[in-house]
């Protein structure tokens, strides 16, 4: 007997499915806090939570228009490549370990965000086009991550960074064992400057995240009614 994947749709495993995200969240949120520190932990945390019901609200107990949330997520995902392009040439990593006292080193930004992470958007867009629910939780992820959570951007330069506040040369330490190089100092009161790195970018993936929660929500009577 085959599979067929409106078993994914009856209530017994959409349940399951939802105590598999929490799972997920927490054991990501777990390696994030672990690896990087906990304030990018508390965004990414957020971030999936959020999403997780705003998943619950749309598209966990039917597909909504799998291949246009399959091109939204797309969008969403080379938008937020082209963002890290920034975070990376600026030094995103170890201006967060500057600020927060974290070690986030440009080799661990570079693994986690630009190497690993994009795996998961390519099985994710094959679920999508499956209409597997799962598959619309990691995407509903990154939807409020870049979607809203890149909102932070713009807050970073008035924060007082954790390490050496007043010096506005780069840095170099080690951090929990760790070591992080170039931490520049963003702060704006000490340099009279409004940046941060990926600030000049942080919309570009807003855009098509916000457009897709958007057109989810838009969506979702039509979905449940279907």
């Amino acid at each position: 007997m085959g599979f067929s994947v409106e078993r994914l749709y009856t209530p017994r495993a959409q349940a399951a499915q939802q105590a598999a995200a929490l799972v997920i969240l927490a054991v990501f949120a777990t390696a994030i806090t672990k690896n990087v520190g906990a304030p990018v932990a508390v965004i990414v945390g957020v971030s999936m939570l959020v999403g997780f019901f705003c998943w619950r609200a749309t598209n966990l107990r039917r597909a909504i228009e799998p291949q246009k949330t399959a091109i939204l997520f797309l969008l969403t995902a080379a938008a937020l490549h082209v963002h890290m392009i920034e975070e990376h040439g600026r030094l995103f990593g170890p201006a967060m370990s500057r600020l927060f006292n974290i070690p986030f080193s440009d080799s661990r930004f570079l693994l986690i965000f630009v190497f690993v992470l994009p795996i998961v958007y390519y099985v994710t867009t094959i679920g999508l086009l499956l209409r597997i629910p799962m598959a619309a939780f990691v995407a509903w992820f990154i939807f409020i991550g870049p979607g809203v959570a890149e909102l932070t951007h713009f807050v970073f330069p008035f924060l007082r960074p954790a390490l050496e506040p007043s010096n506005l040369a780069p840095i170099s330490a080690t951090i929990h064992g760790v070591r992080v190089e170039a931490m520049e100092n963003h702060w704006m009161r000490v340099t009279g400057r409004y940046y941060f790195p990926g600030l000049y970018t942080a919309v570009l993936p807003m855009i098509p995240g916000i457009t897709a929660i958007a057109f989810l929500f838009r969506h979702r009577r039509a979905a449940a009614s279907g």
